[in-house]
């Protein structure tokens, strides 16, 4: 592991405490620009981090056949660049959601099948459900959807769900909600996000419009093009070759009992930050299409209301993350910036991981220009002009 000398120069300042310095490394690491990193990420999640970021842990604190883990996995991007990368997997998230979305991109299907299979669902006129959803869709695209739906349904129940079912899936519920006409629904936020049926309602009259009608079928297949543009035979063979051995939970990550003691070599994940993100709320349409309990999720999901709250949890999942982790083994921990830059979480997370057991080598922080201001969610992160990731890094000696 070269790291430490290969940026020895990017060492600037240090955090200190309890009068012990940890050195912070600032640079730019890795480019935020999407065209750097595999069409196959192309898939929304709210917080989510770019794929940039695990690639370049994997790339510096594993070797090829390593075990890398995400303790929460969300649209699963450090389990897929793991597998593109030809490392092991293993991902754990409470929201069934993450399989959902992830498990599916290690089984490539080649376009005329996808077409061939959409082709093959029945879709009756007039299907309706017992939630009003006539302010995100046109009469037909409902009626087509809640057929989706139901014909999914059916194949997993009866036991012949394949890998064709669960790649349409994941591409219907990511294509339920969004801002252009690749996405089912009328104008709406960034397709990370479902607002509620009312305000909904308030964005239609505002913008003064009602939902046309978009063909589900060719939207689906338009999106599979998409995800699958920049992949050679090459990626689509290794990334099959680790999903058939890869390991998807639905676990709290604080209590994994499937993953064996000593057994990871690196974690790369970003936590939930106290309730900044409202992952429940936000997915409510993604739940109603694939069958989840709302209401569950809710229950099961991390939203501390306090940094007190939030540290007690975290704090049970470093000691997890300690029993599982190999000798030698790294974490890289994203934190972030709260409360509007006020509070800085690696402050209180060093210490959550030298309790466990682990030895903190320094903070990363990838640090650069931005090139597109966006304050839709009231985030001013951005307001200085540049846009960062905080990461804690992390060995267990």
């Amino acid at each position: 592991m070269n790291f430490f000398s290969k940026y020895r120069t990017l060492q600037t300042d240090h955090l200190e405490l309890n009068g012990v310095p940890y050195p912070k490394f600032v640079g730019e690491f890795w480019t935020s620009k999407q065209r750097q990193a595999s069409s196959i990420h192309e898939i929304s999640y709210r917080a989510c981090f770019k794929a940039q970021l695990p690639k370049f842990f994997i790339e510096n604190f594993s070797k090829e056949g390593d075990l890398i883990y995400d303790p929460f996995s969300g649209r699963g991007t450090t389990a897929i660049e793991a597998g593109l990368l030809g490392r092991n997997v293993i991902a754990n998230d409470v929201n069934p959601l993450s399989r959902i979305l992830s498990f599916p991109r290690f089984f490539i299907p080649d376009t005329p099948e996808v077409e061939k299979r959409l082709a093959a669902i029945p879709y009756e006129k007039n299907e309706r459900d017992d939630i009003d959803l006539s302010m995100f869709y046109h009469p037909q695209t409902e009626s087509e959807i809640i057929g989706l739906k139901k014909h999914l349904k059916k194949r997993k129940r009866t036991g012949l769900e394949d890998d064709l079912d669960r790649w349409i899936r994941m591409v219907a519920t990511n294509r339920l909600t969004g801002h252009s006409k690749g996405f089912f629904s009328v104008y709406t936020f960034p397709p990370n996000q479902a607002v509620g049926a009312e305000r909904q309602k308030l964005i239609n009259k505002k913008r003064k419009q009602k939902p046309e009608y978009r063909d589900t079928k060719k939207i689906i297949l338009k999106k599979s093009k998409q995800l699958l543009k920049d992949l050679t035979g090459e990626d689509i063979r290794i990334l099959r070759n680790i999903g058939e051995q890869a390991v998807f939970l639905n676990d709290d990550a604080r209590s994994t009992k499937e993953i064996p003691s000593d057994h990871i070599q690196l974690t790369v994940t970003s936590p939930p930050f106290l309730d900044v993100v409202q992952y429940a709320d936000d997915n409510w349409l993604r739940f109603w299409f694939n069958d989840i309990d709302a209401d569950v999720i809710s229950k099961k999901v991390t939203m501390s209301k306090s940094l007190e709250d939030w540290t007690g949890v975290m704090d049970d999942v470093f000691k997890e993350l300690f029993r599982i982790t190999r000798k030698d083994g790294w974490i890289a921990f994203e934190v972030g910036e709260v409360k509007n830059g006020k509070i800085k979480l690696e402050k209180y997370v060093v210490p959550l991981g030298a309790k466990a057991g682990f030895e903190c080598k320094g903070i990363v922080i990838n640090q650069q220009q931005f090139t597109k201001t966006s304050n839709i969610w009231g985030i001013k992160n951005n307001s200085k002009g540049t846009n960062s990731n905080r990461i804690v890094l992390f060995t267990k000696p």
